[in-house]
C-alpha cells in the first residue's frame, strides 16, 4: 500500500477474456506505475478480472499498459478518477454498519462487473448513503451490484444517480428502494 493514502483517488479496471492473458496483464499494469492491486482474479464465464488504484496518473499509466498488454483478449477498461472515498471500503467489504446507521436498503444491478464501480460512485456522490456492499462478479455471471443505506430520499437519489450512470451505458439490470428493510437483509455488516 502507498504510504500516503491521499493520493489514492482513481481506480482502474480492465476485464479480460483469458485468464493467462490476466495474469500476463496484471503484471504489466503493476510494473508500468506504481499502484495498489485491489483485486485480481477469475471471474465468471472464465474471465479475469483486474483491479488497481492509486494516484490519477500511476492508474493511468497502469490502465494503458494493460490495455496494450491484453490486446484482443481486452473485454473492458475503465479508469475512474477521483473515486468517493467510500468505495475502497464497500469494494473489500469492511464498511460496519450500527444498528443505527440501517435505513432505507438500495440497490443497482448492473451487466458488468467493472461498470459497478462507477455506478456505486455517482451514487455516493448524488447523496448522503453509506456504500456497504460492492459485488464484482463472483458466483453471479459476470454481473456488479452495489448496496447502500441512508434516509429514504438521499437511497432514492443515490439509486436513481447510479442506475442512470448503468441506463446510459445500456447495462442496468435492476434498480431497487426498499424503504423499511428487514434487519435481516444487512445480516452480514452488524
Amino acid at each position: 500500500m502507498h504510504e500516503d493514502t491521499n493520493h489514492i483517488d482513481t481506480i482502474g479496471l480492465l476485464e479480460l477474456t483469458s485468464i493467462g492473458v490476466g495474469y500476463r496483464v496484471q503484471d504489466a499494469m503493476l510494473k508500468a506505475a506504481h499502484v495498489d492491486l485491489l483485486l485480481a482474479r477469475t471471474i465468471c464465464s472464465g474471465k479475469y478480472l483486474v483491479v488497481v488504484a492509486g494516484d490519477t496518473g500511476s492508474v493511468q499509466a497502469s490502465v494503458r499498459a494493460g490495455e496494450t498488454e491484453a490486446g484482443d483478449a481486452l473485454v473492458e477498461s475503465r479508469y475512474i478518477p477521483r473515486v468517493h472515498h467510500s468505495i475502497f471500503p464497500a469494494l473489500s467489504q469492511t464498511t460496519e454498519l450500527k444498528p443505527e446507521d440501517m435505513g432505507a436498503l438500495g440497490i443497482v444491478e448492473t451487466f458488468s462487473a467493472s461498470s459497478v464501480i462507477a455506478v456505486a460512485d455517482a451514487a455516493a456522490k448524488a447523496a448522503n448513503v453509506t456504500l456497504f456492499r460492492l459485488h464484482l462478479a463472483m458466483a453471479i455471471g459476470g454481473k456488479g451490484f452495489v448496496l447502500m443505506t441512508g434516509d429514504v430520499a438521499n437511497v432514492r437519489a443515490a439509486v436513481a444517480a447510479g442506475a442512470a450512470v448503468a441506463a446510459a451505458e445500456g447495462i442496468l439490470v435492476s434498480q431497487i428502494v426498499i424503504p423499511a428493510p428487514r434487519r435481516e437483509l444487512f445480516q452480514d455488516w452488524i
